[in-house]
C-alpha cells in the first residue's frame, strides 16, 4: 500500500494542466486551458482546465475531478495505479506500507491484467538482451533492422523462446495466476499443457498514450508458410486493437508541439522513422483505420499526413480511411515513397534533413492526391472520369466546415476542369441527403425520448427549490471559503426607552464562520445527502486549515472528486470557453458582490425554509378544523410576520426561488 507521505507528495507536486497535456492538446484560455473532451465526439472545445483550482471539467460528458480524477477516468487506472503513475511522472519515490491479505484479494482484474502483461514486456526485453537464444535471433533480426540499443530500449523490443511454455513456466513461477496469462492472450489454454502464443517471435510492445502495456504484436522470423508472419494479442478488457494507436506513447509530447502526426501502417516503421529522428509518428498496426485511432490523435492536434509506400493497390485500399479523417473535422495530407520504398526503407538510407525535405515537399492535400492517383486511369474514360470527381466531391461532403469545403470545390474545379456550379450542385445534393438522414435518425430518438418522458415525468413538477439553495451554500464554501469579508449582523437591543430594536453592526468574519454560524443559529440541516455530506467535510477542512486554500481539500477526496463538486467549481469557466467577454457579454463575478450575495443566500434560505413550516402549520390546521387550533394559528401569523421582514430586506431576490 502506498503511504500517506508519498500521496501527499504526489498532490502537492502534480500539476493539472502537465498531466493532462500529455493526453489533451490544450490551449491558453485567459488563466485557464480548454481542448477537445477526451470522453465524447466533438469539434468545439468543451473540455477546461483551471491550473489555479488544479481541476478540469468536461462539460460535454459532465464529468470532473482533480488529475487522479482524470487518469482514473481516461485511462482506466485504479487509484494506486494513477499515483504510481504521478510518482513517476514526477520522480517521487514511493514509500510502501504492507498490504493485507483482503486488500491483495481485492485486487482489481485489470490491474492484474495489467501486471501480467508489463512483466511480460520485461520478460521479453531482457531475453532479447541476454540470453543466447535471443541474441542470436531475435537482437540479430532487429540489428539487421538497423536498430540501435537505444532504440530497442525505447520501443522495449523483444524476444519470445522458441520452447513451447517458456514464457508461461517463468510467469508461473513468478506467482503470476494462469487466468490472467490467459485473459491477456499471452498463454493459450490446452487440456494437457498451456502454450506460449508468441513463441520463437520477436515482439512489439502496443502501448496506451501512458504507457501502460496493453497487449503485443509478434513476428515471426522462420518460413513457416502455415504460420502467420505478424500475430497480434487478441481482442481483451485491456486491448481493443481499433482504439489504439502503435507508438502513441512514444509520440505524443512531439505531435502536440509540432502540430502534426505523421500515420503509417507498420510497427518498423515508427521505428525507424523515431530512429531517424521524426518522432511525431505512430501506426494503425495493418488494421483498417478506425474514428476511435483518429480520435486519439485529434486530441493532440488537427493535422495528419498520411504516408504510403508506392504500391498503386494498396493505396486505393488505403484511401477510404482520408474520408473517416476528414469527418472528424482534421486537416489530412498524403505523402507517397517511390515505388518499391516504404517509410521504414525510405527512413533508414535518408539523412534526417532529406527526409524532413522530402515529407515536405511531396505531402499533398486530398484532393491533388486523389486526382494524381486515379486520373491517368481516366483520362480517355469520360465515364471514370465522372465516378472520380463524383468521388472527390464526397470526400468533400464529409468536411464539417462550410469555409474548407468551399475552397476544396474550387481546388477541384480547377484540377479536374469542370465548373464550380456543377459541384456545388452535387455538394449541395450530397449535404442535404446526409442532412435528412441526421433529421430522421433524431426524430426517431425524439419520439422515443417523448414516450419515456410522458411516461415518467408529471409536467407541474417544480425545480427544487431547496436543491437550489443548498448548492449556492456549497459554492460559496467551495470558491471562497476561506475568505475574510465584512458582514453586517443585525442584534435586538434595548434603547434608552426601554423598547427592543434592531441595530446593525458591521462584523468581520470567514465565510465559512459566517455560514457556519447561520445556519446553526437556524438549526439547519442540509436535505440533499451529498451536499450534507460535502458540507460537513468543508466545515470540518476548514477548522482545521484556516490559512489554505481549497485545492488541499479537492486532492484529499482520495478515490476522485464528486461530480458535483467539480461542476460547481468549474461552472463560470463557461464564460471563458464560451468567450463571452470577447463578445462583448461580461458576466458579474461574484466577487464584486460576495458579502451581499452570501447574505441574501441565507436569508432566501430562512425565507423559503419559514414559508414550508407555515404551509404545514396550515395543513395541520385544514385537517383538523373542529380542533382548537388557536395556537397554531398565532404561530402561523407570527411566522408570517417574519417571513415579511425576510421579504422587505431581500426584496426581489425572493422572486427568484418563489
Amino acid at each position: 500500500m502506498i503511504s500517506k507521505a508519498t500521496i501527499d507528495t504526489v498532490f502537492e507536486t502534480a500539476r493539472v494542466e502537465e498531466v493532462i497535456g500529455d493526453f489533451v492538446n490544450l490551449k491558453r484560455a485567459g488563466s485557464n486551458f480548454k481542448g477537445l473532451s477526451p470522453f465524447s465526439e466533438e469539434r468545439s472545445p468543451s473540455f477546461m482546465v483551471s491550473p489555479a483550482k488544479g481541476i478540469w471539467k468536461d462539460f460535454s460528458s459532465g464529468k470532473g475531478g482533480n488529475s487522479v480524477a482524470f487518469l482514473m477516468e481516461h485511462e482506466k487506472f485504479t487509484y494506486p495505479e494513477a499515483i504510481r503513475y504521478l510518482a513517476k511522472k514526477y520522480n517521487i519515490e514511493i514509500e510502501e506500507t504492507e498490504q493485507t491479505d483482503e486488500e491483495k484479494a481485492n485486487t482489481d482484474v485489470r490491474e492484474s491484467m495489467y501486471l501480467v502483461s508489463e512483466f511480460a514486456k520485461t520478460y521479453f526485453h531482457t531475453t532479447l538482451l541476454n540470453s543466447e537464444e535471443g541474441k542470436a535471433i531475435g537482437y540479430s533480426y532487429f540489428k539487421e533492422r538497423g536498430f540501435t540499443n537505444e532504440t530497442i530500449k525505447k520501443f522495449s523490443l523483444g524476444y519470445s523462446p522458441e520452447a513451447w511454455d517458456a514464457f508461461t513456466k517463468e510467469a508461473l513461477g513468478k506467482g503470476y495466476q494462469l487466468e490472467f496469462l490467459e485473459s491477456t492472450g499471452l498463454t493459450i489454454p490446452r487440456e494437457d499443457r498451456p502454450f506460449d502464443r508468441f513463441k520463437g517471435r520477436v515482439m512489439f510492445p502496443i502501448q496506451s498514450m501512458s504507457g501502460r502495456v496493453l497487449g503485443f504484436g509478434g513476428r515471426i522470423l522462420t518460413n513457416d508458410k502455415k504460420a502467420a508472419k505478424y500475430l497480434n494479442s487478441p481482442e481483451s478488457d485491456i486491448y481493443h486493437k481499433s482504439k489504439v494507436l502503435y507508438g502513441i506513447y512514444q509520440a505524443k509530447q512531439s505531435i502536440a508541439k509540432l502540430n502534426n502526426c505523421y500515420l503509417v501502417e507498420g510497427y518498423t516503421d515508427v521505428i525507424q522513422f523515431n530512429q531517424a529522428g521524426i518522432e511525431n509518428v505512430v501506426a494503425s498496426s495493418g488494421t483498417a483505420l478506425t474514428p476511435d485511432q483518429i480520435r486519439l490523435v485529434n486530441r493532440l492536434t488537427k493535422n495528419i499526413t498520411v504516408l504510403f509506400d508506392g504500391d498503386a493497390a494498396g493505396l486505393r485500399a488505403s484511401i477510404r480511411g482520408i474520408d473517416l479523417i476528414l469527418e472528424e473535422g482534421m486537416n489530412v495530407k498524403v505523402c507517397t515513397f517511390p515505388d518499391g520504398e516504404d517509410p521504414d526503407s525510405f527512413a533508414k538510407k535518408t539523412s534526417y534533413e532529406d527526409l524532413i525535405l522530402y515529407l515536405e515537399h511531396n505531402a499533398k492535400d486530398f484532393i491533388q492526391f486523389k486526382a494524381s492517383l486515379l486520373m491517368n486511369e481516366a483520362k480517355n474514360d469520360p465515364i471514370k472520369k465522372a465516378d472520380l470527381i463524383r468521388d472527390m466531391v464526397v470526400s468533400i461532403s464529409k468536411i464539417p466546415d462550410r469555409i474548407q469545403r468551399e475552397i476544396y470545390i474550387q481546388e477541384c474545379s480547377r484540377i479536374m476542369d469542370i465548373s464550380e456550379q456543377v459541384l456545388q450542385s452535387t455538394l449541395a445534393q450530397l449535404v442535404l441527403k446526409e442532412v435528412n438522414e441526421v433529421d430522421k435518425k433524431q426524430k426517431q430518438v425524439q419520439k422515443a425520448f417523448d414516450f419515456v418522458k410522458n411516461e415518467s415525468t408529471n409536467p407541474t413538477d417544480k425545480v427544487d427549490s431547496l436543491y437550489l439553495f443548498e448548492r449556492e451554500i456549497i459554492k460559496v464554501l467551495l470558491l471562497y471559503g476561506n475568505k475574510t469579508e465584512n458582514f453586517e449582523e443585525v442584534l435586538m437591543k434595548a434603547n434608552e426607552e426601554g423598547e427592543i430594536i434592531e441595530v446593525s453592526e458591521m462584523k468581520e468574519l470567514k465565510i465559512f464562520q459566517k455560514i457556519y454560524l447561520s445556519l446553526q443559529e437556524d438549526e439547519v440541516e442540509f436535505a440533499s445527502p451529498i451536499f450534507r455530506e460535502i458540507y460537513g467535510d468543508l466545515i470540518n477542512y476548514y477548522l482545521q486549515n484556516e490559512d489554505s486554500g481549497v485545492e488541499k481539500y479537492i486532492n484529499h477526496l482520495q478515490a476522485g472528486v464528486p461530480q458535483e463538486v467539480t461542476s460547481i467549481m468549474m461552472e463560470d469557466e463557461k464564460y471563458v470557453l464560451h468567450d463571452w467577454i470577447g463578445q462583448n457579454i461580461f458576466p458579474k463575478t461574484k466577487d464584486e458582490t460576495l458579502n451581499q450575495s452570501i447574505s441574501d443566500t441565507l436569508f432566501t434560505l430562512r425565507w423559503f425554509l419559514l414559508s414550508e413550516i407555515i404551509e404545514d402549520l396550515k395543513n395541520a390546521v385544514s385537517n383538523e378544523p373542529d380542533s382548537d387550533n388557536m395556537e397554531s394559528l398565532t404561530m402561523v401569523m407570527n411566522y408570517i410576520e417574519l417571513r415579511g421582514k425576510f421579504s422587505r430586506k431581500l426584496g426581489r431576490v425572493v422572486v427568484r426561488y418563489h
